[in-house]
Parts: C-alpha cells; sequence; structure tokens
C-alpha cells in the first residue's frame, strides 16, 4: 500500500494569496510562501521527507469526518475515538482590509478582504479526552534546507525557523519544544477545552486561542458572504456548483487578478510515469472558460480582476499561451532531481516548458475573453481595441501553419482542428465586434477571413464519416473537437457536429469517460498512457446537451459527479476503472467546465 495519501483525499486551503493541500491526518503536504508558485516549505506531497505540518490526535490517522463549513474555505476535521472526540479547525486567513495603506503586491486596489499571512489551526475536545500532537517541520527551497528554530518571547509557547530570507514563527498555547528540524507540541485535551497552533510569515503572530477562534470564525465569514453573491440555481446540484466558484476564487491570485490552472506540481498524470507537469501558472486557454463561468454565477467583479490581468500580461510584449501569476514570461522548466515525486512519479518538475510553445487556440479563447466581458465593443478605447486588432490580426496569419495544439504535445506540429477552429472564434468575434464599432471594412475584412477558415477546416478536418478529426493528417480523434458546438462554429443540429459528438461519446472514451486523445494515435513526445481527462467529460456533456440529447447529458453528468472528491473537488484526470483521481490538483479548468455542464443540463431541463 502507498504511504502518499491518495490524490483525491486532500483538502485544499487558500487565502487568494498563497494555498496549501491537507492530508486527511491533519498534515499540510504542500504549502509554498509566499506565493504558491514559490518554493515549497511543506513538500511531503512529493516526497515523504521533504517537510509537513501535523495536528491531530496522537495515535489516530483517520478521521470520521471532514468537510468544509458551509459556504467556505475552512475545513473542520472530525475524529471520535474511543477516548472522546476531536474538531480540528484550519484556514489560510484572510481578514478585512485596511483601505488606506497601499500595498506594492497589488496592481489594483485590493478587494475588502484580504490575506493576512497565517495558516491558523483549532483542536477542540468536545467530550472525552483526546492527546493531541503538533509536528511542525518545515523544510525550505523544496526540502533541500532546514531552518534555524529559536524561542521567541519569555516563554515556550512562541518560536521563530529561519532560512534565507524567510521566517517563520510558530504560536501556539502550548510549550514547544524543538529537535532537529521539527517544532512540536503533545498534550491531553478534556472536553471543552482547545488548544491553537498559528504558523505565520510576515511577521504576524497569534497571541491566544481567543484571538485563533476569532481569526477562523472571521475568515468563515468572509468566505460565506463572498459565496452569496453568486447566482446559483435551486438545484440537487448547488453543492457542486458552489465548491467549484470558491475553488475557483481560491485558485486565483488575488495581487495580479491571475488564475492558476491548479495548485500543485508534478502530481502524475500516469501512475508512477513522466507525464508531471507544474500548473502553478495561468494560462490564456482557460481565460474564455472563466469569464464565462464567472459570468455565469454573477462574480462580474472577480471577472473583472482576471480580465484586467490578462490584458496586462498580453500587452506586456508577444503573446504566449501562459505567463506567470504576476504576468511573468519566462517559465524556462527545470526538475527537482532530490524529490522522490508522489508515489515514485518522476520526474517532478517546475517550470513549464509549453510555456514558449505555439498553441494557436490561444488568439481565439483572447478574443472570445473580450467577446464575453464587453457588452458592446464601442466601450473599448483605442489602447484595448489596437490590442484586439493585434491578436485578431494575429490569429488570421497563424491560422494556416501547424502549431502544438491545446493539448501541449510535445510531438512534430500538425495542423490541428481545434487550434484551427479557435482561429476561426478570433476572427468572427472580431468582425461582430468591428462592426458593433461602425468599422465596416474591417468587419467585412475579418468575416472574409472567418469565412475562409470556417471552409478551410470544414474541406480537410473531417473524415469519410462526417467527424471532425484531430489533425489534418489523421483520422483520430480529439476530444478537443468539442469545442466545435461549444464555441458555435457549427450549430449544434448540423449532421457533422452530432456524428462528432457522438462519435467521441461512443469512441473516445473508457468506461463512459473521455479521453483527450488515444496515446497511441498521437505522437505527443511520452511514453505510457494517461487517464480520461475530467474537462473533456464535462465537455461531452454540454455538447450532448447542445445537439439535444438531454438525457445522455444528465446520466454523464451525474458519473462525473460522483466521481468527485469527498470535499467535491477535481484532480486533472479520472482513471476510469477505479474513480482515482490523477494530475494536478484540484484543477480549474475541470471545475470551468464543471460550471459549464452542469448550468447547460440544468437549463436543458435536466
Amino acid at each position: 500500500m502507498s504511504e502518499f495519501p491518495p490524490i483525491a483525499d486532500y483538502a485544499f486551503l487558500s487565502d487568494c494569496q498563497t494555498s496549501a493541500l491537507v492530508a486527511p491526518d491533519g498534515s499540510v503536504e504542500w504549502m509554498c510562501i509566499p506565493r504558491p508558485d514559490s518554493p515549497s516549505v511543506f513538500g511531503a506531497l512529493l516526497d515523504r521527507s521533504a517537510g509537513s505540518f501535523q495536528l491531530g490526535p496522537t495515535h489516530a490517522q483517520v478521521p470520521s469526518q471532514r468537510r468544509y463549513l458551509p459556504g467556505s474555505m475552512v475545513l473542520e476535521t472530525t475524529w471520535c475515538l474511543p477516548t472522546g472526540t476531536l474538531v480540528v479547525r484550519d484556514a489560510l486567513v484572510m481578514g478585512p482590509w485596511n483601505g488606506t495603506t497601499r500595498s506594492d503586491e497589488y496592481r489594483r486596489p485590493p478587494a475588502d478582504h484580504v490575506a493576512q499571512d497565517m495558516l491558523v489551526r483549532t483542536a477542540a475536545c468536545i467530550e472525552g479526552s483526546v492527546e493531541i500532537t503538533v509536528n511542525c517541520m518545515p523544510l525550505f527551497e523544496y526540502g533541500r534546507s532546514t531552518g534555524s528554530w529559536a524561542y521567541a518571547g519569555e516563554g515556550y509557547e512562541s518560536a521563530t525557523c529561519s532560512a534565507g530570507e524567510l521566517t517563520l514563527t510558530l504560536t501556539s498555547n502550548l510549550r514547544l519544544t524543538f529537535g532537529a528540524a521539527r517544532a512540536g507540541a503533545r498534550t491531553e485535551l478534556s472536553a471543552g477545552e482547545t488548544a491553537f497552533v498559528a504558523l505565520c510569515w510576515d511577521g504576524h503572530s497569534v497571541a491566544s486561542v481567543g484571538e485563533a477562534t476569532e481569526l477562523l470564525d472571521g475568515t468563515d465569514r468572509m468566505w460565506r458572504d463572498w459565496i452569496r453573491k453568486g447566482n446559483f440555481p435551486d438545484h440537487r446540484w448547488r453543492p457542486h456548483l458552489e465548491r467549484s466558484a470558491l475553488t475557483l476564487k481560491g485558485l486565483t491570485y488575488a495581487p495580479s487578478g491571475a488564475l492558476m490552472a491548479a495548485a500543485t506540481t508534478s502530481l502524475p498524470e500516469t501512475p508512477g510515469g513522466e507525464r508531471n507537469w507544474d500548473y502553478r501558472y495561468t494560462w490564456v486557454r482557460d481565460s474564455a472558460f472563466m469569464l464565462r463561468a464567472l459570468f455565469e454565477l454573477g462574480y462580474d467583479w472577480v471577472a473583472f480582476e482576471y480580465f484586467a490581468f490578462l490584458i496586462d500580461a498580453v500587452a506586456s510584449g508577444p503573446l504566449q499561451i501562459m505567463y506567470g501569476l504576476d504576468g511573468e514570461r519566462d517559465l524556462t522548466e527545470r526538475t527537482l532531481d532530490h524529490l522522490a515525486g508522489y508515489d515514485g512519479a518522476r520526474p517532478v518538475r517546475v517550470g513549464n516548458g509549453a510555456w514558449n510553445q505555439r498553441q494557436h487556440d490561444m488568439w481565439g479563447m483572447l478574443i472570445e475573453s473580450v467577446a464575453t466581458h464587453v457588452k458592446h465593443a464601442s466601450q473599448l478605447g483605442p489602447p484595448a481595441w489596437a490590442l484586439v486588432t493585434q491578436l485578431v490580426d494575429g490569429a488570421i496569419d497563424v491560422y494556416p501553419k501547424p502549431d502544438r495544439g491545446i493539448w501541449e504535445v510535445r510531438g512534430e506540429p500538425r495542423h490541428f482542428t481545434a487550434s484551427k477552429v479557435m482561429c476561426w472564434v478570433a476572427a468572427d468575434r472580431g468582425a461582430i465586434m468591428a462592426a458593433d464599432r461602425g468599422q465596416t471594412e474591417l468587419a467585412q475584412r475579418w468575416r472574409q477571413a472567418a469565412d475562409e477558415i470556417h471552409a478551410d477546416v470544414c474541406a480537410n478536418g473531417v473524415d469519410d464519416r462526417g467527424v471532425f478529426v484531430q489533425h489534418y493528417d489523421t483520422t483520430a480523434l480529439d476530444a478537443a473537437t468539442l469545442l466545435i458546438p461549444i464555441m458555435g462554429f457549427l450549430p449544434p443540429d448540423d449532421d457533422r457536429v452530432r456524428a462528432t459528438v457522438l462519435a467521441i461519446a461512443d469512441e473516445l472514451t473508457a468506461d463512459g469517460l473521455v479521453l483527450r486523445y488515444r496515446t497511441e494515435e498521437t505522437d505527443d513526445g511520452l511514453s505510457g498512457v494517461e487517464g480520461t481527462f475530467t474537462i473533456c467529460s464535462f465537455w461531452l456533456v454540454s455538447a450532448l446537451a447542445l445537439i439535444g440529447e438531454v438525457d445522455r447529458a444528465r446520466m454523464l453528468c451525474e458519473k462525473l459527479l460522483s466521481f468527485a472528491s469527498p470535499l467535491h473537488l477535481y484532480a486533472e484526470e479520472i482513471e476510469s476503472s477505479s474513480g482515482r483521481h490523477l494530475g494536478n490538483f484540484p484543477q480549474a479548468f475541470t471545475h470551468l467546465a464543471l460550471i459549464d455542464a452542469v448550468t447547460s443540463v440544468i437549463k436543458a431541463g435536466g
């Protein structure tokens, strides 16, 4: 049996400035400070000796129940033990912004609540007695170096651990002791007693159980206030929509407005394999779906923050498929050979070598984002319209050329059908916006280009069965062609659309779940197979609903929702034979597709 918890068993914490994953036994096994893409301080997720922070019963590892407090990102874990019952609450704390002091980290004024740079944990014995253990072992620079522990203040309840420029402060109402790289404590709590432990950075500290409880309660209220502002249907699937919305909010990096693709790096797409990537960056690919989801759920302000980041990043230089969380452009990939990897999956990578790939879908995703965000193109000022013009012309210019496709294959560039469809999206939406601005000549030029791309795809991207294929030189299927009806390239009642959706449903699935492509048919530059891509399965739900197969869409949606983690989270992939989650976690693109799929089925009467 693996000593690593299943990926789906981790809880996700966030303060919109950093994030953490918590294992069922109460160990924080992934946390990077001060940013989510910083080197890890707790890295046991990728190597059991790379640092962790545990709070829980001394002689128990499996809790009785775990949940998020309703509508929040505060985690509650309950142990019902022979001696007593213990409830642990964890949160990355958020608190009110004072509204006056400008922060150099933020590009725009922060929201009403901001990260407080602290992880606060409380353990309350509600009946009987329970012995608890605190075990905090930060290892810096992805587990490469230990810090130096020292007591702070007059007693034994506060300590600091420093390495380089980073200093962590650990405070508690328990007496802390040191042992090599560890700080810890052990005590027995009786009914009505509560212990706290807080890990702070940036100079903060927590002084008492009362203060710790108040910070957790305030964080809970903040998240509940945020979720109440959304527009959620009164439907049995509402909890999945709410958790997806909270997860997407948690994956945002508030200082810039960026959206991380996932909170982790190098969780394997293939058990023990090499398909391990760093997803702690923001992809242009996600943009159209992110804005669509935010507007669908009523979070216009969050949409504005993300759209503003996107425009800033794109305007900073030549267009890339992805950027760092503050718009960084160079995301050079390297391996961390000293880490054993999650359950032996190596290499462990940081950075992402796809950052300078040629992927033509990004042009369409960006223009679709603009069209989604701006109701009337006349609202765009001259600089923004100049950028739109540059992007549309760029899409028209690159469309005849091969690329790496939406899945970032590392084999030879091809004429990927979905990439050309997204170039059509850029030209089509551009023509609509130009007409709205009264620029008739430009609108006609872009419409002509859109028509030419459309004709080319329909002539070369369809096989003899009338099914859209992965690229022009193959008959292989690709789940990315589900974007054809989703993006309006052809109407849902077109015979080719119906044939493509049903072919993917019947031929590109494993146990009913959708693969991106079949690895034996696609030169992706890697060895081994991968699990089914959950986003593709949710795309299929949306596409089935569009073509009128509402019952089939509803049944697939119910199946996918049944595969959610115990906390309603999703990794990138699901192993169809076992339901095991694979890949980075939690995955933004999956939750974005869930929102689109669930709302599509609900609107279709499912």
